[in-house]
């Protein structure tokens, strides 16, 4: 046993006043109990107990350690109870709200990773491009792009996106690559019907802001369904960046008009205004940080 095993136990049996009850509320014999408290005052060359058959009663050296081992027994129950607070905090679930793209980005990396670490954790994923109210809606986080017309929100930033122009190699195979954006207007383009004007894409380069009208055989407001389009060859279409990491590495889409910029849209992770997040919110917010940090750095070494 340790020394600090020795003074907690020196405490329990001051307060117990025998020997019999002191090894019960500890879980050992009397006999390991006595020896635990001999090895304690050889340990200082001292001694702290007069044993007598009817009572216990402390020396002056053992009246000094007292307090000291008592405290020591205080500070082990103190960090007990933080402990099983810790864990309370940490079971239970945590509402997310996210767009519907967006969210299937990272559910693999939920599922796989951070239930493995944090299994105790109980997450609601809602994949939803609608405004939700996260304190009348019940919802504990969510990703938005604007934060600044809910003041009861606090934001801390995730990513900041754009939309990159890509096209499979089956598709510039068969149809040629786009050279300059005005080239798009004489491809399959797939528009996002999620926008008004869909069919207008807008390019800058060097402060020039290049307006190219496009049209293609299909529409759609769904990011995923687009992104299974272009893969497919069905034609060029312009998908967020944290869609694309895996297909533009190993190639299956190639990123076009690279020299031409779009766009740059941040993102927010949003949670409503309060004293301090439970425990089990606090991680996972850390690990959509964390996660999309790592898929922005994994796009920039493809640049």
């Amino acid at each position: 046993m340790s020394e600090m095993d020795d003074l907690a136990a020196f405490a329990v049996l001051v307060e117990a006043g025998s020997f019999t009850l002191a090894a019960q509320q500890l879980g050992c014999s009397k006999g390991q109990l006595s020896k635990r408290i001999s090895q304690l005052e050889a340990q200082f060359s001292v001694v702290l107990l007069q044993r007598t058959t009817r009572r216990l009663s402390l020396t002056a050296a053992g009246a000094a350690l007292l307090p000291q081992a008592q405290a020591l027994v205080t500070q082990v129950e103190r960090a007990r109870q933080a402990l099983a607070r810790l864990k309370d905090d940490m079971a239970g679930p945590v509402r997310m709200t996210v767009p519907v793209s967006l969210g299937e980005t990272f559910f693999d990396g939920l599922l796989l990773e951070f239930s493995a670490k944090y299994p105790e954790v109980q997450i609601e994923l809602e994949l939803n491009n609608n405004y939700r109210d996260l304190s009348r809606d019940g919802f504990d986080l969510a990703i938005r792009a604007d934060v600044a017309i809910d003041q009861r929100l606090v934001a801390r930033p995730l990513l900041a996106w754009h939309e990159m122009t890509c096209a499979s190699p089956a598709y510039l195979e068969q149809y040629g690559e786009p050279q300059t954006p005005q080239a798009l207007a004489e491809h399959r383009c797939l528009l996002n019907s999620h926008y008004s004007g869909r069919e207008e894409w807008l390019y800058h380069q060097q402060h020039e802001l290049l307006r190219v009208r496009v049209s293609g055989p299909f529409a759609s407001n769904h990011y995923s369904l687009l992104k299974k389009a272009v893969l497919t060859g069905a034609g060029i279409a312009r998908l967020p960046s944290y869609l694309l990491s895996a297909e533009l590495a190993d190639g299956r889409l190639h990123w076009l008009l690279r020299d031409y910029q779009t766009r740059i849209m941040p993102m927010y992770l949003v949670h409503p205004y309060q004293g301090g997040l439970p425990k089990r919110t606090q991680v996972l917010a850390d690990y959509l940080i964390g996660w999309f940090k790592r898929s922005g750095e994994a796009l920039d070494r493809l640049r």
